[in-house]
């Protein structure tokens, strides 16, 4: 049995998996809840412009340790180098136990529920649906029977898409590289339509705002939570490391695919949401269950909800892909280094993939789409992974101290300034969620289960890790 994964992916696959593991189908479903937290066209695009700068910094910061530390398993192998074992433990841990699972559930979800916009999907009756009862603690009832053939879909893509990345390497790229240019292309395709309709207003870009009374903390509180959204939408291009050890030339790859991919991300984002703006005012936005559906109907009228569930479901397809790949690689590492089971740290004898660390991510992935919702999963792995990206953020500085001045690859721009804004922000992300999550809790309701969730299973993998440890020492 082969110790390492063979290199088998060059530039181009580099830059569709950041592409394609961002652009999901956050950009057809979370402008218009934006909208409504934000309620002013420029705080919409500010914000849009904001999350991809920050994200772009988290980048460049990436590139930089990607080149220094090329080596399968992301930021497990960072943080191993700049924290030590405990620390890159939690951080693998929380890959698997909420980050990259609960992400790859949430897309398979977005993709089984339109899908049911051209056939039906079957539904028990409501007997069944509420008769069996899951009582979770800090999350509620939970029905996993409920809306049974969405779920069921969800989880036959997952286990798909597990088989083509278990069978083949070059398959899983090839794939992943075409759909990166059809989904980008159909988006642009989508700006260009909408704005050569004829049907929009520019001037929908100077409406008054929804909420002229909102300032200070509840300003910055909406914004915050608009953020969350944006960053969501931004979120995955941090799953190129994840494969480093399995690039090429790691030198240029990886801080090409980041950078242009990312770049690339940030320009379709902010065309199709002007695009957006362009047919309907933030009003309209406001109120609208699905932003892209009502955009497209206003220009060509009946038929735009179609289209644009088709291009939800190919986005989504491509982006479970872009994650899949990636994200087992990190359970991959830890089972290698006999911090997470051995077995998972195996590579397949005759495809020479992590074939068992594919097959356990499906498993878990499924358990999520049964117990969890699109907005209930985004948020959850939102919040936790920006924990862990502050501490890379932070990271950078340990990484330069400890290996000195003779590297000669990628070195970040705007050093120390930049990864400093990037903690900062990673820090007020993080307050401002709490502070959120308890308004939001005073008021009754129940969205602080996100980050309390969040935060009990990054805890629960601090006995797993002493385990683990022991089991490595016999």
């Amino acid at each position: 049995m082969n110790s390492i994964l063979p290199k088998k992916l060059g530039t181009w696959t580099a830059i569709s998996i950041v592409i394609g593991a961002v652009i999901g189908s956050s950009i057809f479903m979370k402008p218009a809840v934006m909208a409504r937290q934000l309620g002013s066209p420029w705080l919409l695009m500010g914000v849009w412009l904001l999350a991809g700068l920050v994200s772009m910094i988290g980048a460049l910061v990436n590139a930089e340790v990607g080149t220094r530390l090329p080596h399968t398993g992301g930021q497990y192998v960072y943080f191993k180098e700049m924290y030590g074992d405990f620390f890159a433990f939690i951080a693998g841990w929380a890959s698997f136990i909420v980050i990259n699972t609960a992400s790859v559930a949430a897309i398979a979800y977005v993709f089984a529920d339109y899908s049911g916009y051209f056939f039906h999907l079957p539904r028990l009756s409501h007997e069944l649906e509420t008769g069996v009862v899951w009582h979770l603690p800090y999350l509620g009832d939970v029905f996993p029977l409920e809306n049974i053939g969405v779920k069921l879909l969800a989880i036959g893509i997952i286990v798909l898409i597990t088989w083509v990345n278990h069978l083949s390497v070059s398959i899983s790229s090839k794939f992943q590289v075409a759909f990166m240019v059809l989904k980008v292309g159909v988006l642009l395709l989508l700006s260009c339509w909408l704005w050569f309709s004829g049907k929009g207003s520019w001037q929908h870009l100077s409406a008054a705002t929804l909420w002229p009374e909102k300032s200070g903390w509840q300003l910055a509180a909406a914004i915050a939570a608009a953020t969350s959204g944006a960053l969501a939408a931004f979120d995955g291009w941090n799953n190129l490391g994840m494969v480093a050890g399995e690039i090429k030339n790691p030198q240029r790859s990886i801080t090409r695919g980041l950078i242009m991919g990312l770049g690339v991300c940030i320009a379709v984002y902010f065309l199709v949401n002007l695009a957006y703006l362009y047919m309907l005012d933030i009003h309209e936005m406001s109120l609208s269950e699905l932003v892209a559906s009502d955009s497209l109907e206003r220009a060509i009228g009946y038929g735009g909800g179609a289209i644009i569930a088709l291009l939800v479901m190919l986005s989504t397809l491509g982006a479970l892909n872009a994650n899949l790949m990636p994200c087992a690689r990190v359970s991959f590492a830890m089972g290698r280094q006999g911090h997470f089971f051995k077995w998972v740290g195996q590579v397949h004898p005759k495809w020479q993939t992590p074939s068992n660390a594919l097959w356990l991510h499906a498993a878990w992935c499924s358990l999520f789409i049964m117990t969890g919702s699109f907005d209930m999963l985004t948020d959850l792995f939102v919040f936790t992974t920006w924990i862990f990206y502050g501490f890379a953020g932070f990271g950078i500085f340990v990484l330069r101290k400890k290996q000195g001045a003779g590297f000669t690859g990628f070195k970040m721009p705007g050093y120390p300034v930049l990864p400093l804004v990037f903690v900062v922000f990673a820090l007020f992300y993080f307050c401002m969620t709490i502070y959120s999550d308890i308004s939001a809790y005073a008021h009754g309701s129940s969205h602080t289960v996100n980050s309390l969730l969040g935060l009990s299973l990054l805890l629960l993998g601090v006995p797993f890790y002493f385990v683990f440890k022991r089991n490595l020492k016999s």
